[in-house]
């Protein structure tokens, strides 16, 4: 618990300088503050002690464990569903797209009724969880396989500048935030996981070198799937 302190104290010493010093004005409900804050560090300290006694090694013996059974097939499709099936339910997404639908509707790129702003939120939702799915899956097969992180990191980003030329205008903002809302407090810890068990499994390779760069990737592929869902829908419209 003092180690989560700490870790918030950063956050809590600005807040504090800026409303005593800056806006020069007193505390506005502190007797709810002051418990708010207290709620925070201990649940910080038991979502990290959770994430240390649970996800972590979660993730690392399942990852382990696909990689001694020798069932690529079985690995593949458990990475794809993971970054899906996290991804889908992120809160994070789902108000991106909800608020991406909203803006969509009010700039006259669709429809303003409910199913239509519940149709574009959803498939933009889905087009994410689908790009997280498909990162994995090729975050996987790159930790089998050796390939250098950067090439692809690098490769990924220049394909991300040519599409930007070719999208519509109205989808790039959403496809780069896009990209910062998947990784999200349960896929993170149980994707890193992911990516240091196989690594320490495989012989050959360094955890530190091959286990890492899976959230990178997730979180890169989201802007060019939604680029691409942007696209088509222009066609389509």
């Amino acid at each position: 618990m003092l180690a989560s302190l700490r870790d918030l104290a950063p956050i809590i010493l600005v807040i504090f300088v800026f409303q005593v010093f800056v806006l020069q004005k007193p505390f506005p409900n502190l007797e709810e503050i002051i418990p708010g804050l207290i709620l925070v560090v201990v649940g910080l300290t038991f979502f990290v002690q959770g994430l240390e006694l649970g996800l972590f090694p979660l993730g690392e013996d399942m990852a382990q464990a696909f990689a001694k059974k020798g069932n690529l097939a079985a690995l593949l499709s458990f990475a794809f569903c993971l970054g899906f099936g996290t991804t889908a339910a992120e809160p994070a997404l789902i108000a991106v797209a909800k608020e991406a639908a909203a803006a969509a509707a009010e700039g006259g790129v669709i429809d303003g009724n409910e199913e239509a702003l519940g149709r574009y939120a959803m498939g933009l939702r889905i087009t994410v969880a689908l790009s997280v799915g498909a990162a994995l899956v090729l975050g996987v097969i790159r930790i089998l396989k050796g390939w250098p992180l950067p090439f692809i990191i690098i490769g990924g980003y220049v394909l991300v500048a040519a599409m930007t030329v070719f999208a519509p205008d109205e989808i790039i903002g959403v496809a780069y935030d896009s990209g910062g809302v998947t990784t999200s407090t349960i896929t993170v810890p149980l994707v890193t996981a992911l990516g240091v068990g196989l690594a320490t499994v495989i012989r050959g390779r360094n955890p530190m070198i091959d286990g890492f760069g899976l959230i990178a990737m997730a979180s890169l592929s989201p802007m060019i799937f939604v680029m691409v869902y942007g696209i088509v829908l222009g066609w389509i419209g």
